[in-house]
This record gives C-alpha cells, sequence and structure tokens, in this order.
C-alpha cells in the first residue's frame, strides 16, 4: 500500500479518492512539513500547496516518488534536486486558473474605485466621497502579459467590459489570439500603451526582474499592474523609484515567501493580499481532486504529461543523453588543455528532434555537474563562458541513423579539433569514430586508454607489455589508421583504471602525440 503525506489545508476528496484506490493517507495540514516528513519516512507520494519543498525535506523521505502540486506553480519546490534523486514533479495546471482570473478582476475594481481605503474611512465615521473619486473599468485597454490558462480565462471574464486587450506570449499563434478577441504586441508596447496590465507568466531565469525601470517609467500616469504571478518578476527597487517619481498604481497578492511578519512591497502597493489567488473554495476542490487522479493515472497508467521536471521528452531514451556526455569526454580528452572557443553538434535520424535536450549532458561532461542540469541553465552557462553552440542540420541521407556527432574547435581562429561520432547499438553506448579514424565501433561502459602514434611495428605489443607489467588486463582492443597519412590510434580497454604515471609512461615509451583515459559505468 502506498502512503501519501498531505501536509497542508487541501479539500478531503483527495485523501478521500486516494483512500477508495488502495493509498494510505495522512492529511495534516495542523504540523510543519518538516516533522511529518520525519514522521512518515515511508511516503511515496507528498502533496503540497505553497510549502517548501526543500533537499532537506526530500532527503527525509527516502521512498519519495511523486511530488504533486496541487496548483499550477512550482517554484516552491526543488525540482532540479528532485530530478537527481529520481523524484517526479507534478503539478495541476488549470485547476487554480478561473480563481486567480477573478481575483485580477477583483483588484482592478478595487484600486480603481478605492474600496479598501474607502471602506476604512468610512467606518471611522468620516464621509470623503470626493476624495475617493475613481475611474471605471469598462472601456480601459487592458495588457496581459501571459496568456495561458489564467490569461485566457481573464480575457473572458472581462468581456463584460468592452475593453481592449492587447496580450503578449511567444506561444499563442496570432490565430488563436485573433479568434479570442486579443491583440498581440510586445511587452514593451503593452507596457507604455495600456492602461492596466496584468502579469501571468512564471518565474524563472528569462523572467527574473524581467519588469524593471526600463518598462515601469514607459507607462502612463495613473496606469495599474497586478501582480498575481511571482515576486521575483519585479524588480522591487525600481518600482520602488519609479512611483516615487510617476502616479502608477500597483495590486499584490504574491511574496518571496508565504508567511506572517512585515512585507517589504507595503510601501509600494495600493492593494495588497496574502496569496489569495487559488484561495477559493471551488479552485481547492478542483485542486484536490486533479492531484489525486493524476497521482492515480501516474502510478496506474505510467500517465506523466503533468510532470515538470522530466529528465526526457517523450520519445528519447535515456541513453542517448549518456552517449552525449562520455562523447564530449572523449572529445574533450583528445583536444586536451584547451578549452573549446565553439562546439557544433549533429543529430541523425529521430534525434534531430531532441537536439536541445543533448545540450545539459554536454555541459555536465565538461564540468563535472549532473546529467538533469535545465537546458536553460546549460545554454547560461555556455553564454557566460563564451562558447558557442551551432546545431548543424543533417543529410539523413547519409544512413547515419539514430547517432550523434560531436565537434569542439579551440584557439581564437579555432582550427584546433577533436571530433567523435557515436550511436547505440544493441542497447550499448557506441564509440564509431574518433577524429580521422573511422570504423572503431568501441563499447564505451569501462577503462579505456586512448593512444595516438605514428604507425610502426611492435607499438601494440609494447603498450600491452607494460600494462602486463602491472598486471592489467587487457579486455578489448582496437587499432584503427587514419583515414589519410601515417598515424594510427591504440584504444584499448582494461580491467581496471590505468594509473595516471602509467599512461605517462606508455605515452613515451610509443611515442605518442596523444594520450587520455576515460572510465564510464
Amino acid at each position: 500500500m502506498r502512503k501519501v503525506l498531505i501536509p497542508t489545508k487541501l479539500d478531503k476528496f483527495a485523501a478521500d479518492l486516494l483512500t477508495q484506490k488502495g493509498y494510505e493517507v495522512v492529511l495534516d495540514p495542523s504540523k510543519p512539513l518538516n516533522e511529518q516528513a520525519a514522521a512518515h519516512p515511508d511516503a511515496e507520494v507528498l502533496i503540497v500547496r505553497s510549502e517548501a519543498v526543500t533537499p532537506e525535506i526530500i532527503d527525509a523521505l527516502p521512498k519519495l516518488k511523486l511530488v504533486v502540486r496541487a496548483g499550477a506553480g512550482y517554484n516552491t519546490i526543488d525540482t532540479k534536486y528532485a530530478r537527481r534523486k529520481n523524484i517526479d514533479v507534478m503539478n495541476t495546471p488549470g485547476a487554480n486558473s478561473n480563481a486567480v482570473a477573478e481575483e485580477v478582476v477583483a483588484l482592478m475594481l478595487a484600486v480603481y474605485r478605492h474600496v479598501v481605503p474607502a471602506d476604512i474611512s468610512t467606518r471611522a465615521g468620516n464621509w470623503e466621497k470626493s476624495k475617493f473619486m475613481g475611474h471605471e473599468l469598462t472601456g480601459k485597454r487592458i495588457g496581459i502579459v501571459g496568456l495561458g490558462n489564467i490569461g485566457k480565462l481573464l480575457v473572458k471574464r472581462l468581456s463584460g467590459f468592452e475593453n481592449e486587450i492587447w496580450g503578449y506570449d511567444p506561444m499563442i499563434s496570432a490565430a488563436v489570439a485573433e479568434s479570442l478577441g486579443i491583440q498581440l504586441h510586445t511587452i514593451e508596447e503593452i507596457f507604455a500603451g495600456c492602461d492596466l496590465v496584468t502579469l501571468h507568466i512564471p518565474e524563472n531565469n528569462d523572467t527574473r526582474g524581467m519588469v524593471n525601470r526600463a518598462l515601469l517609467t514607459t507607462m502612463k500616469p495613473g496606469a495599474v499592474l497586478v501582480n498575481c504571478a511571482r515576486a521575483g518578476i519585479i524588480n522591487e527597487d525600481d518600482l520602488r523609484a519609479v512611483k516615487a517619481e510617476k502616479q502608477i498604481f500597483y495590486c499584490n497578492d504574491v511574496y518571496p515567501k508565504d508567511s506572517a511578519g512585515p512585507k517589504s512591497i507595503a510601501d509600494v502597493a495600493d492593494v495588497m493580499l496574502p496569496h489569495l489567488g487559488a484561495n477559493t473554495h471551488e479552485a481547492n476542490f478542483m485542486a484536490a481532486r486533479r492531484a489525486a487522479e493524476q497521482t492515480i493515472a501516474y502510478f496506474e497508467q505510467g500517465i506523466t504529461n503533468c510532470v515538470v521536471n522530466k529528465a526526457l521528452p517523450d520519445g528519447l531514451d535515456a541513453k542517448y543523453q549518456q552517449l552525449a556526455f562520455v562523447l564530449t569526454t572523449i572529445a574533450a580528452r583528445s583536444l586536451g588543455a584547451d578549452s573549446p572557443a565553439r562546439i557544433e553538434t549533429s543529430f541523425y535520424g529521430k534525434l534531430g528532434a531532441f537536439a536541445e535536450w543533448m545540450t545539459p549532458p554536454i555541459v555536465a561532461a565538461l564540468t563535472g555537474g549532473d546529467l538533469q542540469d535545465s537546458i536553460a541553465d546549460a545554454k547560461k552557462y555556455f553564454a557566460d563562458h563564451g562558447v558557442e553552440l551551432i546545431n548543424r542540420p543533417v543529410d539523413d541521407e547519409k544512413k547515419y541513423g539514430e547517432s550523434m556527432t560531436i565537434d569542439f574547435l579551440a584557439g581564437s581562429d579555432c582550427l584546433r579539433k577533436a571530433s567523435v561520432r557515436g550511436t547505440i547499438t544493441e542497447n550499448r553506448l557506441m564509440l564509431s569514430r574518433l577524429n580521422n579514424y573511422e570504423g572503431i565501433y568501441l563499447d564505451l561502459v569501462g577503462n579505456h586508454i586512448f593512444v595516438e602514434y605514428e604507425d610502426a611495428p611492435g607499438v601494440i605489443a609494447k603498450i600491452a607489455g607494460l600494462l602486463g607489467e602491472k598486471n592489467i588486463n587487457i579486455d578489448d582492443i582496437r587499432a584503427p589508421h587514419a583515414l589519410k597519412g601515417s598515424r594510427s590510434m591504440a584504444v584499448v580497454k582494461t580491467n581496471v583504471e590505468v594509473p595516471d604515471a602509467l599512461l605517462i609512461q606508455i605515452r613515451d615509451a610509443v611515442g605518442a602525440s596523444n594520450a587520455f583515459q576515460i572510465n564510464y559505468k
């Protein structure tokens, strides 16, 4: 019986449905997550709302297989650490969308009609009608940044106000936007041209601090900015500075941390709520239902379409990422001490559709990092280190099947080059070419030394003799000749790792121009 831990105030529908399906469910919103994790280390599923799922929480649950965020945003969950522990993280997109869309309308009306300060004033016995002269929402131009579930629902909820809707989302087509009555514009055009702007985008490396002084200073006097997305999207200091310079209004429902205590945004926000976007009975029920149904489908049917930290997209065998990792290692060792200025890749057959997914293992091989770092992080690494990454178009008429070529080019003129090609044969990682040495067909798992030398009789015997003197057995050997010239290479698979000192001895004994070792288990 699988145990499900629900340490949050979630509609009991989830617990009831899971129990009916034979799960053992612990639903307890009264205790901190760390205490419950310590008390239930056998939990295989964790369902949370806004609770922080940290590496410490994950480590306290050694049997954990699945984390479900009953809601859309999952920035409170360390998805990378979960991936390293082979734990899937899933969200329930759309469950809270209507609640958030309605909250945005409520905030717009509240700030336009001074609902909060007028309530406080009237309760105090005042009668300040002239002070609270407001605006009508009808007929205003509204900009929606992010046209996912919430953004699209917001368009529907605003339909009765006869607004002109401007929108931005790089993933939506012009035809879809037109069908929804949305005019597509750039973010810059939206901030400069709209009366109200509302944010509905995730917080990540691309969006963090995106709303800054440059955008805010272009807003109309009296314009309204609504943030029910994520706190980090807005540069708070820039917002504070611009508000001091010009009259714009800010409505906020999101914070760096959901907890009691002073909020740094308090002096900037005209209306602020305690993260109430998804806090409706209806949204809570829908999130509970989705969380339970998706958990059941995950274990019973293997449905993973809502997993947000997939190591792989559907259709890509993990071994191809492993192949990219080990081929990159060979290319780097072959190149020697030089760092590549440019990396060129070619992915043949069905692998062409998954080219971006090979970027993380390439970076991992260069840095000793983790295979599961995100594509965005891998690209940022190359950008930060000035390495140009080029994925070349391929000619599948060459009939290379599902194979890949990775080329390293070094030096200011990129004249130093290391090139490798590999594939998977009978479920084994295979090296088919290294530089000018074709037809190697080497199983890459194990310990291998690569020795390049000027072809001469007796070289292989010398290498074998030196290995034998140290009681190192040869499990396999390849000795290809270069396509041009008189050079050869010995690729020797050994039963144990070859000490560095012995590798140097072998290099010197045969006059090798290059000698290196890889060890891949």
